[in-house]
């Protein structure tokens, strides 16, 4: 038994067209998981064009990922894949269906682009993570290096799996059941998945080319978050960075609030050693209140799942505490591993050139993307943010090219968005970019 959406008032009966009807009735519930969509030749029919128009509109629809061909059983709504991901990150997550070309969804580096991890194994001693299940979590020459490159003087620094980790950590120890916790709009899906998940409510933080915008934060203020979550450097999906000016601005909303009590500051750098911009925190103007997490996973590799978490001891020592109680402590091996790459000359310039190719990489595809007519600025780190004029158009019409990008709903909090795309620009090396930044274009103006 197959259902079709109504198709008698369709006036695009283009194959993107098509495939967008098809798109927002699965979208919508009308077609549900596992249901079979009409036959090529009923649809074709009903709309008076080719059957290939129909193909056409199917493809497009199977490299989104919304729907699967089960050879002569027909087309398929696809099943709500990958069930232990929150409905906002599964929005993120496509399967690899054939035909696609580029995936530039993910968010993640160009793995051509990190350091080689061989000479870093075989100078780790194969007894590196030997030791007493007490001993002291982090390694004192880690530590060390760690701290000489820390933006501002933090009580403690520890380690974590993970920028996610350690700031999933932080908020579960300090928000509760009704609290308001402050993220950035646009921002990183998990982390309202993750303030959702411990029964608080979100409050929105607008950004411009600079970061949070001052006036933002101090109307957040006024709900009385009990923390704040900012991203510093190549802000996901924005690619914007805070300028200095715009962390004093920052830091001075919050000091003229003494009389309240001020909310933890917890801050997600993570493209640190990536980024072209500079490191910026509010740990240099309130540290008493910043937790500053640095992840390595952008930079180094994101399956050694290692980050390194800064802030004042009446945070982190209850962090450790609780850590000791779970995982104990982050892998000492890995955390060797991590300290030959920060020290070694050759890793440390493979990073460097690394940062370089990603900046190229970006001023490329917004130098191609002005030729095409768009204006873009050039953004930090591996992702850039595109509006569009219809998101599922524009998602629907790259498929059609083979190239497949990440929508835009799920980075913002609520109902209150604007039709973007992320695109992880980052991928996109020189040879590709006139190809891309013409998709790009066609899909931003589709309608």
């Amino acid at each position: 038994m197959s259902r079709s959406p109504d198709l008698a008032t369709l006036a695009d009966r283009s194959p993107q067209g098509i495939a967008g009807a098809f798109g927002r009735a699965i979208r919508s519930g009308e077609l549900a998981p596992g249901e079979r969509l009409p036959t090529v030749r009923e649809v074709a029919a009903e709309l008076g064009v080719s059957p290939a128009t129909v193909s056409a509109a199917w493809q497009a629809l199977r490299r989104t990922g919304v729907v699967v061909s089960r050879g002569r059983s027909g087309t398929f709504v696809r099943e709500t894949p990958r069930p232990w991901l929150s409905p906002r990150q599964r929005g993120l997550v496509g399967a690899s269906p054939a035909g696609l070309r580029m995936d530039l969804s993910r968010g993640t580096p160009d793995p051509s682009l990190l350091p080689s991890l061989g000479p870093a194994f075989g100078r780790v001693s194969a007894r590196a993570g030997t030791g007493v299940y007490q001993d002291e979590p982090v390694l004192p020459q880690l530590r060390s290096v760690l701290e000489a490159t820390w933006p501002y003087p933090a009580e403690l620094i520890t380690v974590v799996d993970g920028a996610t980790d350690g700031i999933a950590r932080v908020l579960e120890q300090c928000v509760h059941l009704g609290d308001r916790v402050a993220l950035e709009s646009p921002g990183f899906p998990p982390f309202y998945d993750l303030v959702e998940s411990l029964g608080a409510e979100i409050v929105p933080l607008a950004m411009d080319a600079s970061g949070v915008r001052p006036e933002s934060l101090r109307a957040a203020l006024d709900a009385r978050p009990v923390a704040v979550v900012l991203q510093p450097r190549a802000q996901n999906p924005t690619g914007v960075s805070m300028s200095p000016e715009r962390a004093r601005q920052l830091a001075a909303v919050l000091t003229r609030r003494r009389r309240q009590p001020l909310p933890w500051i917890v801050e997600d750098d993570h493209s640190g050693a990536i980024s072209t911009s500079p490191d910026v925190s509010l740990g240099s103007f309130v540290p008493e209140r910043v937790v500053h997490v640095r992840s390595f996973s952008k930079s180094h590799g994101p399956d050694l799942r290692i980050a390194a978490l800064g802030g004042p001891a009446e945070m982190v020592d209850p962090l450790v505490a609780r850590r000791m109680l779970g995982p104990g402590w982050t892998s000492r091996m890995v955390q060797t591993i991590l300290h030959d790459l920060l020290t070694q000359a050759r890793s440390m310039d493979e990073v460097s050139e690394a940062r370089r190719q990603y900046f190229g990489r970006q001023r490329d595809l917004a130098a191609r993307l002005a030729e095409q007519g768009i204006t873009v600025s050039t953004p930090d780190g591996i992702n850039l943010w595109l509006p569009v004029h219809h998101e599922r158009a524009a998602l629907l019409h790259l498929a059609a090219e083979g190239i497949r990008v990440a929508g835009g709903t799920p980075f913002f909090p609520g109902d209150t968005r604007t039709p973007h795309i992320r695109i992880t620009s980052g991928l996109v090396d020189p040879e590709h970019a006139d190809e891309v930044a013409a998709a790009l274009m066609a899909a931003a103006t589709a309608a």
